[in-house]
């Protein structure tokens, strides 16, 4: 069962953290399980219709023995937390570093979460651990990112 959360944010208050409101060791997560519909319109979108994702039986005889979700439609929830969470709308994302270490599958609960390690007062950006487990709490994406901050 996917449990999504719908935020309208012309009616919710838009919370976001400046440079200034950021702290070593402030983190945020989001939960998300991946449907096939996702997978789908992602391929669409991106134009990723590789056969690890969309064909069963040539994937089955492929190295993860099944399809499997796209890793940039993993890496995208790291975006989704970024630009509504930590540091939330206004978000300006400059650099991310990704290492992909095991597969998510359809109907995974993907975990996301970020942890501020580095805030460049000089140049007022914020540097990020950013990682992604699954249910089973399996490390399936970690890496790095950069981002401006929202001034105001």
């Amino acid at each position: 069962m996917q449990v999504v959360t719908y935020i309208n944010l012309s009616k919710e208050k838009k919370m976001s953290y400046t440079f200034d409101q950021m702290t070593i060791g402030q983190e945020a997560t989001n939960s998300r399980t991946v449907t096939e519909t996702d997978v789908v319109i992602y391929g669409g979108i991106s134009g990723d219709l590789n056969p690890a994702h969309f064909n069963e039986v040539e994937s089955s005889r492929g190295m993860f023995k099944g399809r499997i979700v796209h890793g940039m439609l993993t890496a995208g929830y790291i975006s989704a937390v970024l630009g509504m969470q930590l540091p939330g709308p206004g978000t300006i994302y400059l650099k991310q570093s990704l290492k992909f270490t095991a597969p998510v599958r359809f109907g995974d609960t993907i975990t996301t979460t970020v942890v501020v390690e580095e805030l460049d007062q000089k140049k007022k950006r914020a540097r990020l651990k950013t990682e992604c487990c699954n249910q089973n709490g399996d490390l399936v994406l970690k890496g790095e990112a950069v981002v401006i901050p929202p001034a105001q």
